[in-house]
């Protein structure tokens, strides 16, 4: 006897995942601001999943939530170097850096 897996039929690739079942966390983009926010008081802070821009590509996911960019202007990146910011931004944001692909940076 063959049992067909729900989890592998078209149709269900294709549903939310609160639908597929999965609980619903906080989305990435919004602990990434969350998380800048609470870390430098950004005067400006733009996140913004890109990651259908990169279906096909090496990372993505089915839903998202792989590709990033953030643009931020904070008083606490002042007075570091390019790689001193993305160093406090990465660690700023913690365990969220393992779950994502890509991160792109626009910080002074």
């Amino acid at each position: 006897m063959v049992r067909a897996f729900p989890s592998r039929t078209p149709e269900f690739k294709h549903l939310s995942a609160e639908e597929k079942g999965v609980p619903i966390t906080m989305r990435t983009v919004d602990e990434i601001h969350e998380r800048l926010t609470a870390a430098f008081t950004p005067t400006v802070l733009e996140v913004e999943d890109e990651s259908e821009m990169h279906r096909g590509h090496s990372g993505f996911r089915e839903g998202g939530e792989s590709h990033f960019r953030v643009v931020i202007r904070a008083p606490a990146l002042a007075g570091m170097g390019r790689i001193a910011r993305h160093r406090a931004i990465h660690q700023a944001l913690g365990p969220i850096m393992t779950r994502i692909h890509a991160l792109a940076v626009d910080a002074a």
